[in-house]
């Protein structure tokens, strides 16, 4: 039988896992129509996903010109939003379920390090079903400290095994934290990146989820 070496693999969570865009920019539409503001574009959404719900709120009431006096306020109204309608247009990337199945058969130790709150991250994780591939999960409120911070993601790492360690997300915000922790960054290519793929420090690209596995393994041969 195959021998494989067990390595800690942390994952991020929107754009890597699922592209949870549809359902932020319906929030976002929601809490600026509870005002009287028109919404502002998907495009906008997405480029504004990755530094966790707060900043998203932040950014979306600045390039709609709200005062920012409101926004505690508006990000409460954001929250309640998204956590009544955070799966209806949420989908896997393709290859997720499987690619998780086949790490976790062959005994890798899995985490979860998002920026996401850590209570609709794991309504996410149950609805999908794939909760169960997760040893440990950090969110973005589960620390005093966020993404690109290396502590979220060291504190993930901190509660797994593994010889070999490995951070896989598909941003900006991923591959700066990756390099403050010193990890090698798999980047999913087909998230939310606004950067050129050669311009991020990464150790591997991969734009299909059945590619990971074999990179993986060939770095651990």
């Amino acid at each position: 039988m195959e021998r494989h070496s067990v390595s800690a693999i942390v994952f991020d969570l929107d754009g890597t896992l699922i592209d949870s865009l549809p359902d932020l920019h319906a929030a976002g539409a929601k809490m600026l129509d509870s005002i009287g503001v028109e919404p502002v574009s998907v495009a906008q959404t997405r480029s504004f996903i990755g530094n966790g719900i707060p900043v998203l709120v932040g950014r979306i009431l600045d390039a709609v010109d709200v005062d920012p006096a409101r926004k505690p306020e508006l990000l409460a109204s954001f929250r309640g939003f998204y956590a009544a309608d955070s799966v209806t247009e949420t989908r896997l990337y393709p290859g997720v379920e499987a690619t998780l199945d086949a790490l976790r058969a062959q005994g890798h130790q899995l985490g979860l390090c998002t920026n996401k709150p850590i209570e609709p991250t794991q309504d996410i994780l149950r609805h999908f079903g794939i909760d169960r591939h997760f040893q440990a999960v950090i969110g973005g409120d589960s620390l005093n400290q966020r993404k690109p911070s290396p502590e979220p993601l060291w504190a993930t790492f901190d509660m797994l095994g593994g010889a070999d360690r490995y951070f896989v997300g598909d941003s900006e915000v991923d591959a700066e934290t990756a390099l403050n922790a010193s990890v090698p960054f798999l980047m999913f290519t087909e998230g939310y990146r606004k950067t050129p793929i050669a311009e991020l420090p990464h150790s591997a690209a991969f734009d299909d989820f059945r590619l990971l596995q074999g990179l993986i393994s060939a770095r651990a041969a």
